[in-house]
Order: structure tokens, then sequence, then C-alpha cells
């Protein structure tokens, strides 16, 4: 992993893991953000002990990032996101660049339209940045043929982010979509 870190490359090859990330990019998106959504909680930032404007700017493309997945706003999305935007660990049926995360939210809000996202740790080392979060919310609506009924979901997730000039340009992310399915009652473990 420190091989791949260092050349700047992600390598997936688990069917298991890209079919769970297939399921949630058609999985995360949705229409309107519930207007009772809590504001994003961060729990903790960590700067690299040189502070520097590149990661100022990144600190703020990340917040409104961040909030655009708190609350499923758009408004927040643009002002995080670079016209050039590259997915690198891409679920098979989301679209490449600005429009993916866009598709990605509305889809996921249709099953679960309270979802909200809680920060842990959030890490900067300039124009890097790592983070660490908790997705929530309660599956109310469909999922492929999986209906929710109310049932309380709950997975984490880490994202690697570059921002250039005070915008996200790429996003390596991995989320615990065993845990998600399993809670949605879309697969088993027996």
């Amino acid at each position: 992993m420190d091989r791949w870190l260092r050349k700047g490359r992600f390598t997936m090859t688990s069917k298991l893991l890209k079919a769970s990330l297939a399921a949630l990019g058609i999985m995360l998106s949705s229409s309107l953000a519930n207007a009772e959504t809590a504001p994003l909680k961060i729990d903790d930032i960590v700067h690299s002990t040189k502070g520097s404007h590149a990661e100022a700017n990144a600190e703020k493309a990340a917040r409104h990032f961040y909030e655009f997945w708190n609350t499923g706003d758009e408004a927040d999305l643009k002002l995080a996101i670079a016209p050039t935007f590259t997915d690198h660990t891409l679920p098979e049926g989301r679209p490449q660049g600005p429009e993916g995360p866009a598709f990605a939210s509305k889809n996921f809000r249709q099953a679960v339209p309270d979802l909200s996202v809680e920060i842990r740790k959030m890490i900067f080392s300039g124009d890097y940045v790592t983070v660490h979060m908790i997705f929530r919310g309660h599956f109310t609506g469909s999922f492929g043929s999986t209906k929710g009924s109310g049932q309380q979901i709950e997975f984490i997730a880490t994202d690697l982010l570059k921002v250039t000039n005070g915008k996200v340009t790429d996003n390596w992310h991995i989320e615990d979509n065993l845990a998600l399915l399993k809670q949605m009652g879309a697969v088993s473990m027996k």
C-alpha cells in the first residue's frame, strides 16, 4: 500500500469491492436535501506543522465538499470541485467528472433521504486531504428491489482528495459497502 501511495496510484482488484462500490454508486443519489439536516460535524482537523495557503484553500474546498455530502446541496458541490474533477475509484454506473458526486448523492438520497455525514478526522498535508467519516440515516426508500422499512444505516468511508487552486480535482474513496448492504437487507452473510 505504501508503494502505491508513493506512486500516486491505487489498485482495486476485489470483485466484491467493485460490486459494492457499483451498488453504492447507483444508490448514491437523491432529490432534495432534508431541510432538517444537522450542520456538518467535524470531530478533529489535523494540519501539517507548516500550515500553508494551499492547506487553507484545501480546507475550504473540503468543507464545502463534505457539507454537500451532509445536505445534498449542490451549491456546496459547485463551490468545492473543479470542472476537471476526476473520481479515481469511480463505481460502475456513475458518471465521471463533476456530475458524478451529484448523481451519487441524488440516487443515494432516494434510498436514505435523511443521509448525513460526520467527519471523524480530516488531515491536511499541502494540497492533499485525507478524510475519515461516518454516514448515517434511515433506509426509507428503495435500493434495487430492496425496500427500506426505516431501519437505521451507518457506515464508514475514507477519502483522499487532491485540491488545486482551492478546488477538489481528484478523489480516491472507499466505503464499507458490506456493512451498508447488510443493514439495508440487500445482502446476507449466512
